[in-house]
This record gives C-alpha cells, sequence and structure tokens, in this order.
C-alpha cells in the first residue's frame, strides 16, 4: 500500500538528492529506506528507481508518484491546519468586498497581518454600485467597504469611515476645456461619459453623472475608466487618489465650474455570522485604508 510515509520518503530524497542524505534528515539509517523503497516497489508492482547507472535516479513512474504524492501531501498539510484553524474559531475563508473606487492594492497589507494570526485565506472582491450591497446580502462578501448608501439593509451593521473627495475631470487636451463652462449640463451632453458598470447580479442597477441623450462607454473596472479618461475618450468623475499625479503633472485637467464632490464610506457586515478573522478584520480595515479620510478632519481650517 502507498503510504503518506512513503511519500514522504520519496520527496526526502528527490530533495536531498541521495538515499544517504534522506536518510540523515528523516533521522533514519540507509538500510531503512532502502528496504522501505525496495517493499514499495514490490507492493505496487513498480520501478521507481533505476539503478542501472552511477546514482539511482527516478523513473517516469517514479517522477509521477513523487509530483502526484507532493500534491496529497500539500493537501494534507492543508487539511490539518484548516481543522486546527476551525477548532480555535478562525474561518478557513473570508471575502471582502470594496467598491471599485478603491483598489486591491490597499488592502495588501492588512492581508499580509493576518496571515500572522491565523491561516484564513482571503478573497479581495471588487464590485460597482449596487453589485457591492447585494454580494454583502447574498453572502457572495463577508464584509464590504462601500460609500454611504441613502438607506441601510436591515440585518446589517455599519461603521462609518469618513470621506473622500471626487473630481469631474478629463485629459489636459480633451476638447470640452475649449467651452467657456465645461460643466454646464449642456455642454457635457455633447461629450461621451466613461462609466464602470455595475455589478448587480439580480438588483436593480444604478448609472450616476450621465446626463439624458449622452454618448456614453461603459467599462468593467475603474482602473479601464482611468485609461479611457486619460487617454482622452471621454469625460467622468474620479476618485483623487486615483488622479492628484495627473492633476499635478498636468495630464488631467479639472472641469472648470465644477466643485470638488465628497463620498461619505462605511464598513457593513451581518450581524449573524462572526468569526475570530472576522472580528479581527473588522478592528483593522480602518487603520488601513488611508485614502479615507475621518470625517473629523473635515471641518479643520
Amino acid at each position: 500500500m502507498l503510504s503518506f510515509e512513503a511519500l514522504q520518503v520519496l520527496d526526502a530524497i528527490d530533495r536531498k538528492g541521495s538515499f544517504a542524505a534522506a536518510a540523515d534528515s528523516l533521522n533514519r539509517a540507509p538500510s531503512s529506506l532502502s528496504y522501505q523503497v525496495q517493499k514499495l516497489e514490490q507492493d505496487l508492482d513498480l520501478v521507481i528507481f533505476d539503478r542501472s547507472g552511477h546514482k539511482a535516479s527516478f523513473t517516469d513512474a517514479g517522477k509521477l508518484l513523487l509530483e502526484r504524492g507532493r500534491i496529497l501531501m500539500n493537501a494534507a498539510d492543508e487539511l490539518v491546519a484548516d481543522a486546527k484553524s476551525l477548532a480555535h474559531g478562525w474561518e478557513l475563508d473570508i471575502t471582502i468586498a470594496f467598491d471599485g473606487l478603491l483598489t486591491a492594492r490597499q488592502f495588501f497589507p492588512l492581508v499580509d497581518k493576518l496571515s500572522e494570526e491565523s491561516s484564513t485565506r482571503v478573497r479581495l472582491q471588487e464590485e460597482i454600485l449596487a453589485g457591492s450591497w447585494e454580494a454583502l446580502d447574498d453572502d457572495r462578501a463577508d464584509i464590504l467597504i462601500s460609500p454611504k448608501p441613502p438607506t441601510i439593509p436591515s440585518g446589517v451593521k455599519v461603521q462609518e469611515l469618513g470621506y473622500s473627495d471626487g473630481y469631474w475631470v478629463a485629459a489636459a487636451n480633451h476638447p470640452i476645456h475649449k467651452h467657456n463652462n465645461p460643466y454646464d449640463p449642456d455642454i457635457r451632453r455633447l461629450y461621451r461619459s466613461i462609466s464602470v458598470a455595475d455589478t448587480a447580479r439580480n438588483a436593480k442597477t444604478y448609472t450616476y453623472n450621465i446626463l439624458d441623450e449622452q454618448p456614453r462607454l461603459t467599462v468593467s473596472s475603474m482602473t479601464e475608466k482611468y485609461n479611457a479618461i486619460l487617454d482622452g475618450y471621454g469625460i467622468g468623475t474620479m476618485p483623487g487618489w486615483w488622479i492628484e499625479d495627473d492633476l499635478a503633472e498636468g495630464r488631467l485637467k479639472i472641469l472648470d465650474g465644477s466643485e470638488v464632490y465628497k463620498l461619505y464610506w462605511v464598513m457593513a457586515w451581518k450581524r449573524n455570522r462572526m468569526g475570530n478573522a472576522k472580528s479581527w478584520l473588522i478592528r483593522q480595515l480602518p487603520k488601513v485604508l488611508k485614502v479615507i479620510q475621518p470625517v473629523t478632519e473635515e471641518k479643520v481650517g
């Protein structure tokens, strides 16, 4: 029979390069390893090692056993780790959904810190508009970071995080800037609006800042929206943290007549499903989202 002990022996021989070195790493006698390999070859009716040369090497069948065996050993290690995590109250997997105005990169430091606490696997999931709250409602997300909705769904706990600034912009050489008041709706209606598609699957979808009869280009992510605006294909709104360098270096220009608008952000989760990882993330998330300003700072100056 093929056992995990036998697979560990094959793995050690391959990693250490010889029976003697493998035996030393496993605190066993080389003769003991040789006997176990020979017994395995007899039991399986396979030749695992080619002994015709100066040094024994894996046959093709032996390589297959080694490669598939490592998959089994890794799966066994993950199984044990998952069982231990569950026993101590840590979720195996957790999903953080975030509105696409943010980026996954802003959460990476938090993921790294969580790995020091547990083996919980983290999924970062970009959602847009109504799709964000639908993901939380349908349990496709455990925690949501999103602009504050007009009404809070029942059964959902919400913590206010702060606000962010946004701007109406177009590429610096876009023809809209030639008008005296480019922010005027009649002027904006002449030019293509760049928007991101709502990710809701079943809920009613929404669009914002798009005028009736205005040409539109809809893309699937904020990154694509940013690139489309930067390349001069249309106009639209962008968060300040996406475009501060482009504004400073003259690649993008704010529409004259427009005002800075503020988005107020919240963190949301369902009250009825709490584990250690979720509780830990709820405490830590506000600390890493540096692009969201505490509301108290808005009053300064």
